[in-house]
């Protein structure tokens, strides 16, 4: 049988959790292609509702999750369309003087770097963290395209951009050393069950998927990672915020559980020297 092999923690912690709160805006006129809305409007008609739903996450939600974070003492990384800094400055200031990190997250959620040739994705990626840094009380250091939607270029152009770390995993389950052709980037693996997945439903199934998943790899995988991801305009809503608020209740429970920044679990990870991997 093969045995678990985990990455080096702080002495006494078995579980690593970074929490990833996603802020974002869409392009002018534009919505989200999803919502708790279930009736699709005829194509090419101007989705008011689904316009005025996605805002609510720089509005409103980004303010209640920030409360709770603090409430509980917990860090977070808060991944940032850079458009926000021009409609939203009020908020993402917000969140830096909170203490939580600043992330790129593109210009636009629709923005898809999928969609641009190599030097109007490396602008976008500049741009982007031009507008951030603009605002953030530190450089910002990482990434993490929207809706995954990345190229083979991506990760060269963000160690390019001097960025240090990045999200734009989900083929690992922990953090790790990755060689691209402008230098090195640690990559952190993203969530695979965000707010979005139980809004329509349920709540409580994200907080009984992340007390049990902490639990699990508590007692049979010491050395794990777990990642927690909402969105402002789902996460923040208070059905939404009730549920992370059990769950960050019951992980600081937890004398074993590491909630930390990307920032600092991708300093962690190089400090400790592990293995690396090209991208």
């Amino acid at each position: 049988m093969m045995k678990h092999v985990g990455i080096p923690l702080p002495s006494g912690k078995r579980v690593a959790v970074c929490i990833t709160v996603l802020l974002e805006t869409w392009s002018e006129g534009n919505a989200p292609s999803y919502s708790v809305q279930t009736t699709p409007l005829k194509p090419g008609t101007v989705n008011h509702a689904g316009i005025s739903w996605a805002s609510y996450g720089a509005r409103e939600g980004v303010w209640r999750i920030l409360r709770t974070l603090d409430r509980h003492k917990s860090q977070a990384t808060f991944f940032t369309s850079a458009r926000c800094v021009e409609d939203y400055p009020a908020s993402v200031r917000g969140v830096v003087a909170a203490g939580h990190d600043i992330a790129g997250h593109a210009y636009t959620q629709d923005g898809l770097l999928t969609y641009l040739d190599a030097e109007e994705e490396r602008a976008t990626i500049h741009r982007s963290l031009d507008l951030l840094n603009s605002v953030s009380a530190r450089p910002v250091t990482g990434w993490l395209s929207p809706v995954l939607a990345f190229t083979p270029r991506t990760p060269e152009f963000l160690a390019e951009a001097g960025l240090t770390w990045h999200s734009d995993v989900n083929y690992a389950d922990l953090p790790h050393a990755i060689t691209t052709p402008s230098g090195q980037l640690i990559a952190i693996p993203n969530s695979d069950f965000t707010d979005n997945r139980v809004l329509r439903g349920s709540p409580r199934d994200w907080v009984d998927v992340y007390t049990h998943t902490i639990d699990f790899l508590r007692e049979h995988e010491p050395g794990s990672f777990l990642a927690i991801a909402l969105h402002c305009q789902f996460g923040g809503r208070p059905m939404m915020v009730a549920a992370l608020n059990d769950i960050l209740a019951y992980y600081n429970r937890l004398s074993d559980v590491w909630i930390v920044s990307h920032e600092t679990m991708a300093k962690h990870i190089i400090q400790q020297g592990q293995s690396m991997e090209s991208a």
